[in-house]
């Protein structure tokens, strides 16, 4: 039977090993860690149960396409639910704003909440569902370096508007012509984050990420987002896939060109094929290190990270939801400080996700889970952890006066995860979480390939390449590895 080595058992990982075992190979899964998912993992601090990392859920139709392709109803084996409210927005001035998941509702609340027209809404959104539906193709769905992506007709169709996609602005510009209002601005300048970049530099293309949010909707696994990587684990056990844990690897063998298997420590392990689900930065740093490297792609800007506070928390707020924003009241010195001079500023936007909300077994009743994130600089050698306690100081001061409330007298259970720990845990190059940034208009052509030109035999997958990172990208990419690798 021919056989696949996948390395690494995140969620592109594991996506791509139940494809390539759906084809017909044997496949087996080598993950250095002693748990899978990479960063969409779980853990426990006392009573309180937490999401490590990813706590949004979109597009849920790539994980549902998983199961449907193994003859599974999705159904049966994970369930989710969708959001009526995909986040609730607070300001510094007192203005609130709920993102309602019903469209007409949130243009609605816009008109009433920011004084905006719900024409000038719908015409934004318009413009950023068409940017959708004309990249989709060759952005999304099939690989950036095969020439014939370039000859399907909605590639062409792609290219011919190519001046709609406003990719020689950037999409703070975008978003202030268009939208005027501050506030709905910096609402969605926010979603330059959702793939680690900044809204004052990356290209207005990005209006495109809003439109799969609003569109698709937001949605809460019925267990928790750790559920998604928990269920395809078991549906790749199912398939005939063998995993084993604690299992780093160490080389990835190369012969005449050709990928021929794995090393890990002095054990050898031999395959047809190879796909890294690592970081590309260390798989050809650590894992490839005698081969060609392709330095100008290692070599990108890299994403932000985040610095993430875990606080199980001994009160209920009503007045939150899953998803909650505080925003900084100056966007773009945060940015600045972010991507510029390294490090943090003093006013952070504050991200408080609370799975309790709807999974109420994560918390202890009349109390809440709160995952804390606020964006951060990628990992240059920063004293983490002089910054994380002025951080924590800061985050505080913000959400008590939001609040109203005293929230450091409300910690029962506490953890910190910085972008030097993030780097550790996922060999995320620099704590990046997104991989390269998206701050080039080129960004998008500039991710690795999940091919090799090199290397015959040789794949990935995963965040940090083509399409890019977050849940529903890394999804995507294992689809196309999978159209790329034959049938045996």
């Amino acid at each position: 039977m021919t056989k696949a080595i996948v390395i690494g058992a995140g969620v592109g990982g594991l996506a791509t090993a139940i494809r390539l075992a759906k084809k017909g190979y044997a496949v087996e899964v080598f993950e250095a860690n002693d748990y899978v998912g990479g960063k969409l993992s779980t853990f426990n601090l006392g009573d309180y149960r937490f999401d490590a990392g990813p706590s949004l859920f979109t597009m849920p139709q790539f994980v549902d396409a998983l199961f449907e392709l193994c003859d599974e109803k999705p159904a049966d084996v994970f369930q989710y639910s969708r959001k009526e409210v995909a986040c609730r927005y607070f300001w510094e001035d007192g203005k609130r704003l709920t993102a309602y998941g019903d469209t007409n509702r949130f243009v609605k609340e816009v008109e009433d909440k920011l004084a905006v027209p719900a024409a000038t809404l719908k015409r934004y959104l318009s413009k950023a569902k068409k940017k959708f539906d004309r990249t989709r193709s060759l952005f999304l769905e099939h690989s950036l370096h095969k020439w014939q992506t370039y000859l399907r007709k909605e590639t062409l169709i792609g290219i011919a508007n190519y001046f709609s996609f406003e990719i020689d602005t950037s999409l703070n510009r975008v978003n202030t012509a268009q939208l005027k209002e501050s506030h709905l601005v910096q609402f969605y300048n926010r979603f330059a984050t959702y793939n680690g970049s900044n809204p004052h530099k990356t290209p207005g293309m990005m209006t495109l990420v809003q439109h799969l949010e609003q569109h698709y909707g937001t949605y809460i696994p019925k267990k928790g987002m750790g559920d998604i990587s928990a269920s395809l684990y078991a549906l790749a056990k199912r398939m005939g896939v063998s995993f084993y844990l604690s299992s780093p690897v160490t080389e990835i063998l190369i012969e005449n060109k050709k990928a021929v298997g794995v090393r890990i420590k002095e054990e050898t392990h031999a395959a047809d094929l190879v796909v890294s689900n690592m970081d590309i930065v260390p798989t050809y740093r650590k894992l490839l290190p005698n081969q060609k490297q392709p330095e100008k792609i290692l070599s990108q800007e890299r994403s932000s990270s985040a610095v993430i506070f875990y606080w199980g928390i001994s009160k209920s707020f009503p007045q939150l939801d899953l998803h909650n924003i505080f925003f900084s009241d100056d966007y773009k010195q945060e940015f600045d400080a972010i991507f510029k001079t390294k490090t943090l500023y003093h006013d952070p936007t504050v991200y408080v996700n609370i799975t309790s909300k709807d999974v109420p077994a994560d918390a202890p009743v009349g109390k809440e889970n709160w995952f804390v994130m606020i964006n951060a600089p990628h990992n240059t050698g920063q004293d983490w952890t002089a910054m994380t306690q002025q951080l924590r100081a800061w985050v505080i001061a913000k959400l008590n006066r939001n609040l109203d409330s005293d929230i450091a007298s409300l910690i029962e259970e506490e953890w910190v995860m910085t972008p030097e720990i993030i780097a550790q845990r996922t060999q995320s190059y620099l704590g990046a979480l997104y991989g390269a940034s998206s701050n080039d208009k080129m960004a998008a052509f500039l991710r690795h390939p999940n091919f090799s030109r090199e290397i015959s035999n040789m794949y990935f997958c995963g965040g940090s390449v083509h399409p890019g990172g977050g849940i529903p990208l890394c999804l995507l990419s294992a689809k196309i590895v999978s159209d790329l690798i034959p049938t045996p």
